[in-house]
């Protein structure tokens, strides 16, 4: 079956000595992996290459077999063109660190047009923004929305938040309970659209604790996910 759809590439991996196994996520099919044979072969393989840098928007045609875990593209073209998420150094260390959650994240190979088009419109949201320093953290946060686990905000007001319940508590009645900072923090972005993030005024520090937070809030939820190996480069390059 010939399909037609967007992609958004999740990582890509060196496959023998010309071959790239470029996994992706579809508007389609969710998420799908391709075998590109030969790519890295010559130069007109990697003009093809260029195409599958992380997070890229593209517009694919591709041969899908359901007994195949690797499919064949026919066609490539970019869906929109970046004008600085892969060029400048700060946006290609988020765009490195959010592709490798998101890898990890995602596994669903079935369709699910609200959440890709949250990843959609959430990238060319970066890629226009000149303040994004916390981009990360709301990004990570309203993704959980799309996995299932999206705090629970009927007491918002309460002291405590649970990671393990993903709901505010009155009381302190596990390990996996926060407060102080990270909490009033996890309130601010709860209540803050995108558009609204350079508002919220944080240092360094707080970043990289509401960040440790948030990952281990995955871990709670997912039971596959896995620190991503960039974070402690990330953590640098934000500190």
């Amino acid at each position: 079956m010939l399909i037609t759809t967007k992609a958004i590439v999740l990582s890509k991996l060196k496959y023998r000595d010309n071959d790239l196994i470029v996994k992706c996520y579809t508007q389609q099919l969710g998420v799908v992996s391709f075998l590109l044979r030969g790519v890295l072969k010559n130069k007109k393989g990697s003009a093809k290459v260029a195409y599958f840098q992380l997070l890229s928007q593209l517009q694919i045609v591709f041969l899908y077999k359901n007994s195949r875990s690797l499919q064949t593209i026919k066609e490539t073209k970019l869906n929109c063109i970046y004008t600085s998420l892969h060029t400048h150094v700060l946006k290609s260390s988020i765009v490195m660190f959010l592709s490798e959650v998101l890898a990890n994240t995602l596994q669903e190979e079935e369709q699910n047009e609200t959440l890709f088009s949250y990843l959609e419109n959430t990238l060319l949201w970066l890629d226009s923004q000149l303040e994004y320093s916390n981009f990360h953290l709301l990004f990570l946060l309203k993704l959980t929305k799309y996995l299932g686990f999206y705090p629970d905000t009927t007491n918002v007001e309460y002291p405590f938040f649970d990671l393990s319940e993903g709901k505010f508590e009155l009381k302190s009645n596990n390990k996996y309970n926060i407060s102080g900072e990270n909490l009033v923090l996890l309130k601010l972005l709860l209540g803050t659209t995108f558009d609204e993030l350079p508002n919220i005024k944080i240092n360094a520090k707080q970043r990289q604790s509401f960040l440790s937070m948030i990952l281990l809030y995955f871990e709670l939820h997912l039971g596959s996910f896995k620190t991503p190996k960039s974070l402690q480069v990330f953590n640098q390059v934000f500190s």
